[in-house]
């Protein structure tokens, strides 16, 4: 494994022992690693979200109108969109 030395302030020093105190990691270093863990799974998630949502927009075809028309029927369709 390789070495990360950070400096981060005292509040957020705290509020990783009281984390460390709190739940099943075995010292800052584990609990650190955990954090890292879970974002880049997060980050892979995300970003596969992300392409389904522009590939189902992509499918779904192009609307010709423009975009003030578009909205006006959403809200016309949808009485608590109204003011």
């Amino acid at each position: 494994m390789s070495e990360l030395t950070i400096s981060i302030p005292p509040v957020l020093r705290q509020w990783v022992d009281r984390r460390v105190a709190e739940g099943p990691h075995a010292d800052a270093a584990d609990y650190l690693r955990d954090l890292v863990r879970r974002d880049r799974d997060d980050a892979a998630v995300g970003h596969a979200w992300s392409k389904g949502m522009i590939e189902q927009g992509r499918r779904s075809g192009f609307v010709e109108a423009e975009p003030e028309a578009v909205l006006a029927a959403i809200i016309a369709e949808d009485p608590d969109l109204r003011d």
